[in-house]
């Protein structure tokens, strides 16, 4: 397990690592800053994770600290890497990868962060349709899609048409609309839920742009 990943709450069947440490004959992975860990993460996590039990193989989560926008000063963190870590784990995917995102990393080519995500082998990536990765945020999710298999989520709305997004969550809380933001994370559900049942909950309407 990565140095001080994972530590401070039950996360025995999940395995964390830090960038270029794991290595997999198969998996399915999903990439993102999962910053608060909200309902559209939710739903890459349980598309993740579903996919990987079909398949047979390990999901993967792909992550970043800090998150992207929280390092180059663009926003404040909606929680802290270790809460992060353990909402991710409540979805019991079986390994998180979380990348130190400093001078070094955002220098890293597309090319660069392709050659790492093939060594966990992916059957299958799924991510948003707003991904980007490499220096200068080069890569986009329809690169990515030509190196492997990709399916590219639509974003998840609310019922008043906005799209669930961490950027959203920060300006309701600016707001001081507290239970508006909690509500686009839902962790009250999700954390009072059996494990088997978390994977359904919650969905909001899947609406395509």
């Amino acid at each position: 397990m990565g140095k001080g990943l994972g530590k401070g709450f039950d996360s025995a069947a999940v395995a964390f690592h830090r960038d270029g440490e794991l290595a997999l004959a198969a998996s399915v992975v999903t990439i993102g800053a999962f910053d608060g860990v909200h309902r559209g993460h939710q739903e890459l996590l349980r598309q993740t994770i579903a996919a990987a039990r079909r398949r047979g193989v390990p999901a993967v989560v792909y992550t970043f600290d800090p998150p992207p926008k929280v390092y180059f000063g663009q926003a404040e963190p909606l929680i802290s890497l270790r809460e992060k870590l353990a909402r991710i784990a409540t979805f019991a995917p079986d390994h998180v990868v979380v990348a130190d995102f400093n001078q070094i990393y955002v220098r890293r080519s597309a090319a660069e962060f392709l050659a790492e995500l093939r060594r966990l082998q992916p059957r299958e990536v799924i991510v948003g349709e707003d991904f980007r990765f490499g220096s200068c945020k080069r890569g986009t999710a329809q690169l990515l899609r030509q190196h492997f298999n990709t399916r590219i989520l639509p974003p998840v709305r609310c019922g008043d048409g906005e799209i669930v997004s961490s950027s959203r969550i920060r300006t309701l809380r600016r707001s001081g609309l507290a239970a508006a933001a909690a509500a686009l994370e839902d962790w009250r559900d999700i954390v009072t839920a059996s494990p088997a049942s978390r994977s359904g909950l919650a969905q909001f309407e899947v609406i395509s742009q």
